[in-house]
């Protein structure tokens, strides 16, 4: 229940509004005198639903038993809109859960990672009411791992890692290391990250690689991700980029899943495959052949013209 003095602690500005004015001068703060004042609803209750989510959020146990709330945001470019989202995320899960908030800005880019991880103050220059002071990660302080030593040491982290450095010039390198450990791996521990890293590096130039990497790799065809390479071998540009990494990444050992690889690509396009030219495909053994077999799937109008020009 409201109490009398409650109320009037607050409403004697609104019945003096140049109160604040002497207040000020007495505290020692030099705010700048009102020239007029406006008395506000005091209701800030939306008249309207207003959908406002945070990216995730996670409470975090401890073991000072201090529970924390994790907030994670992705940011992908600077947004002066964002920093009063952030402080609202803060104060309403604080209000709700009573637990300390933590907000934590992901960037692929070193400039908005920059740009994020500046503190921002709410309220008057003479005394900011509020200031925002998030954790960013981005390419400015994560780790580059381009050695599977580094990777297997801290999976999730360098998963993390490649992500936000899908602009580095070193991401060929990452990306490698990455997929040299993910070919030891499980496939309930690979498939996730094959995904992440698909997924996080978007459109940039650096996706085309690790689809390469994964497509190469053939033990990385249980994945999920399989099902997109495989619809996208149906062009002739990313076919030849399999026959070219084919022709430099297989290992003794793979030329059977090479073949089948052959053999997938004519069924996608409709094309039937006798019985002895299935037997002369499956049982050749040379990595070159089978690239060039390969290359001739994606164009040829039947089975036998891929034998050609060898």
């Amino acid at each position: 229940m409201v109490s009398a003095p409650h109320e009037a602690m607050h409403r004697i500005f609104q019945e003096y509004p140049e109160l604040f004015s002497r207040v000020s001068e007495v505290l020692g703060i030099n705010f700048a005198q009102p020239t007029s004042v406006t008395v506000l609803p005091t209701d800030l209750t939306e008249t309207q639903p207003v959908e406002r989510r945070v990216d995730t959020l996670l409470r975090l146990e401890t073991e000072d038993d201090e529970p924390l709330l994790l907030a994670i945001e992705s940011q992908g470019e600077k947004d002066p809109r964002k920093p009063a989202s952030w402080a609202y995320y803060a104060s309403y899960v604080l209000a709700k859960y009573r637990l300390q908030p933590i907000l934590l800005i992901v960037c692929q880019d070193r400039a908005t990672a920059e740009w994020a991880a500046r503190p921002v103050s709410f309220g008057p220059r003479q005394w900011p009411l509020l200031t925002l002071r998030p954790l960013v990660v981005g390419p400015h302080n994560m780790p580059v791992m381009t050695k599977p030593a580094e990777v297997r040491k801290n999976l999730q982290l360098a998963t993390l890692s490649a992500i936000t450095h899908g602009k580095n010039p070193d991401i060929g390198a990452i990306l490698k290391a990455m997929a040299t450990v993910l070919q030891d791996e499980t496939d309930d521990v690979k498939n996730p990250v094959i995904e992440f890293i698909s997924q996080g590096l978007g459109k940039l130039p650096a996706a085309a690689q690790w689809r390469t990497l994964v497509a190469v790799d053939l033990s990385f065809y249980k994945s999920p991700l399989f099902e997109e390479v495989r619809d996208e071998a149906r062009t002739k540009g990313l076919a030849e980029g399999l026959a070219e990494g084919l022709a430099e990444g297989l290992a003794e050992g793979e030329t059977q899943r090479a073949a089948e690889d052959v053999l997938t690509v004519l069924a996608e396009r409709g094309i039937d495959v006798p019985e002895d030219t299935r037997e002369r495909i499956t049982g050749c053994g040379d990595p070159d052949t089978l690239s060039h077999w390969l290359r001739r799937a994606v164009t040829a109008a039947s089975a036998a013209e891929i034998f050609e020009a060898e």
